[in-house]
């Protein structure tokens, strides 16, 4: 099938790289010509395992392609996917729609035969209907049909779930438009999927719902973890518990500094937004908002504790910055709040990041190290903040000439047990 991925971004490269690797010929644009010029000589703008072997490999095959010309993309193209960004609107915390609606004017110029449109852009419900509204003439009813086919990818994952998805939603009452996109993804849906037919609203509050509801999963065991440290109980062994129960699962589930991401923040801001519209009151999405927004701050009185509230010219070490392993997205990343903030009372503050992130914080105060140890030496306070394997077998001791070691483990990956015998004092999440 001939594919147009309009918006060469996270979910677009992924979606279009794989769509070319299930043997699609497929068209990625975006208006950004620096990108587009480096995506054609193999340098990939995001960090994503396994990403810039399948673009190599399905742009020698020629199936894969990149361009800045929107019309003649389109032109060439049968299926539309739109993938363009949706952020937060800071005012009022809506998701901006402009990127959407102003692709929608080029592709309504650019309907030479019938075209199924479709948004994979995580978009608010009644999104759809007004795209096919900003559509329709007298003149093309019968060229187009507007279909909602939210993703659901994981960053670190996202070629993973997207070849083995645990379900396909597809959002339309067409059936010729369903009967194409089942065909579309059949190669997938055999392997496990489950493809799942429904109403195109349905489909916009299913990614909705979706985000905010393992939102609330994180922000649950957080709380929780912040309760278990007061009673001296380990939060994984109550994660544990109650993950194994069918009917909660154990996903999700692990205690931390706080969700974020491209995401969820984004996503639970805009669900209660459209709550607003239709004046129902999600309470427990925003209580998860509020919670998470406020866990830095729990985060940093532990931190004051654990250097008995002498932060001044004290030297901290952050192992990791992004708001997760197997990406380099800063997006809502608690260090994005907890560094500034140590900087501010007088702390000097060394990171090491494995993806090389270099420039998101004043060099005068904040300095960025490619090897562990060099950030490590003469550290009062080491802590680990992303969860990347490289950090789970550290030899602690030779990473510091300081007498006695103190670690924060924002992640929970050492046994406290194991490690307190090693002159280490050890602090945890919710243990």
């Amino acid at each position: 099938m001939k594919i147009c991925i309009i918006g060469s971004g996270y979910v677009g490269l992924v979606s279009g790289s794989c769509f070319s690797d299930l043997g699609n010929n497929v068209i990625c644009v975006d208006n950004n010509l620096d990108k587009i010029n480096n995506l054609k000589k193999g340098i990939i703008p995001i960090y994503e395992p396994g990403l810039k072997e399948l673009i190599s490999r399905n742009v020698k095959q020629n199936r894969l392609h990149f361009s800045n010309n929107l019309s003649k993309s389109l032109q060439k193209s049968d299926i539309i996917f739109i993938c363009v960004g949706t952020p937060t609107n800071k005012k009022t915390y809506e998701a901006n729609l402009k990127y959407v609606y102003q692709v929608v004017k080029v592709i309504k110029k650019n309907l030479n035969k019938y075209k199924i449109i479709i948004t994979k852009s995580t978009v608010p419900v009644t999104t759809g209907d007004k795209i096919e509204k900003l559509i329709k003439t007298k003149n093309n009813t019968k060229l187009f049909d507007v279909v909602s086919n939210p993703e659901f990818l994981r960053e670190g994952e996202a070629i993973r779930d997207f070849m083995y998805p645990d379900r396909v939603i597809v959002g339309t009452d067409n059936k010729k438009a369903n009967n194409i996109l089942k065909n579309l993804y059949s190669p997938i849906i055999k392997k496990k999927g489950v493809y799942f037919n429904t109403s195109r609203r349905a489909a916009e509050v299913i990614k909705y719902a979706a985000n905010a509801f393992l939102a609330t999963k994180i922000t649950f065991i957080n709380e929780i973890s912040n309760l278990c440290e007061k009673l001296n109980v380990d939060v994984t062994d109550v994660s544990l518990g109650i993950g194994s129960d069918e009917r909660i699962g154990g996903r999700f589930l692990r205690a931390g500094p706080g969700y974020g991401g491209s995401c969820f923040p984004k996503d639970t801001r805009a669900l209660v937004s459209t709550s607003k519209k239709f004046k129902t009151d999600l309470s427990i999405v925003r209580s998860t908002i509020l919670s998470n927004d406020t866990r830095y701050k729990y985060l940093i009185n532990k931190i004051k504790i654990i250097l008995n509230n002498k932060l001044k010219n004290k030297k901290i070490t952050f192992l990791g910055v992004t708001f997760k392993a197997g990406t380099d997205d800063m997006r809502d990343s608690a260090s994005l709040k907890l560094i500034p903030y140590l900087v501010k009372k007088g702390a000097n503050i060394s990171y090491y990041e494995p993806t090389g992130i270099k420039k998101l914080f004043d060099k005068k105060k904040v300095n960025y190290f490619n090897k562990i140890k060099d950030a490590c030496k003469d550290s009062d306070l080491i802590i680990i903040h992303t969860e990347w394997n490289e950090f789970k077998q550290l030899n602690f001791t030779r990473l510091t000439n300081k007498r006695k070691l103190k670690i924060y483990d924002l992640r929970n990956l050492y046994s406290p047990s194991k490690i307190k015998n090693k002159n280490i004092e050890y602090h945890s999440i919710g243990r």
